[in-house]
Order: structure tokens, then C-alpha cells, then sequence
């Protein structure tokens, strides 16, 4: 195989569920190849490092292999190797959304029991 549209590469290899999809994110720059915008038909070449940014998450990886055709994920996960780089990036974000701020504390509202009694000492002051 000589090269594969962008758009079918990205869908075979289950980044996005449609090819659709996969469009509207190259067209709006979400998806670069080697550090440069590309369009939807761009031919990937094995090697070609691709930058993938689908909600908060971003993803760099190297192109291992070529299909035009979506089959089960473990093939699709031997179409590209995620960098190092990526992959700690990845986890870093995890970890600091696992580490994120307490739900209650973004409540906006009535005034929790704890609430009360600070005001009450603040205003005895």
C-alpha cells in the first residue's frame, strides 16, 4: 500500500468513531502532522509523527502502519506507536484530575453547617 488518506487512517485506527468526525478535526486544526496543519486527503507515509487533540486530551504518535479499513482495536492499536513523551503527558493529566477539586467545594447555593458557624465567628469578631 502506497499511502493512506488521513481521514481513513485516523478512523481505521479508532481515534474517532466516524470519518466525519475525523474531517471536522483536521479542518479545524486539531490534528497536525508533523507539527503542520494538513488537509483531510493528505497521504500518511509509515513514520509520519501525527498530533491528536480530542477533548482535553492530546496524543502524539508515529505511524507504524496503513489501513483503510476499521477492524478490531487490537489491530488498530498496531497501526501507531504513542511517543514517551506523550504517554507521560497523558498520565500527568490523569493523575491531576484524579487530584482535582472537591465537587462540594464548587457548589454555589445555600450555606453548608460549617459555612454558618465561620460566618458567625467572623461576624463575633
Amino acid at each position: 500500500m502506497e499511502g493512506t488518506r488521513l481521514d481513513k487512517w485516523l478512523w481505521a485506527a479508532r481515534f474517532f468513531k466516524t470519518r466525519t468526525l475525523a474531517q471536522t478535526a483536521i479542518e479545524n486544526g486539531r490534528v497536525l502532522v508533523g507539527g503542520d496543519r494538513v488537509k483531510v486527503a493528505r497521504e500518511m507515509k509509515i513514520g509520519d509523527e501525527v498530533l491528536i487533540r480530542v477533548g482535553d486530551a492530546v496524543r502524539t504518535v508515529v505511524v507504524a502502519a496503513l489501513s483503510e479499513q476499521r477492524g478490531p482495536a487490537s489491530v488498530a492499536q498496531g497501526l501507531y506507536v504513542e511517543t514517551e513523551s506523550s504517554i507521560r503527558e497523558r498520565v500527568a493529566r490523569a493523575a491531576a484530575r484524579a487530584m482535582g477539586v472537591e465537587p462540594s467545594r464548587t457548589i454555589v447555593g445555600r450555606p453548608t453547617k460549617r459555612d454558618r458557624r465561620d460566618l458567625e465567628k467572623w461576624r463575633e469578631q
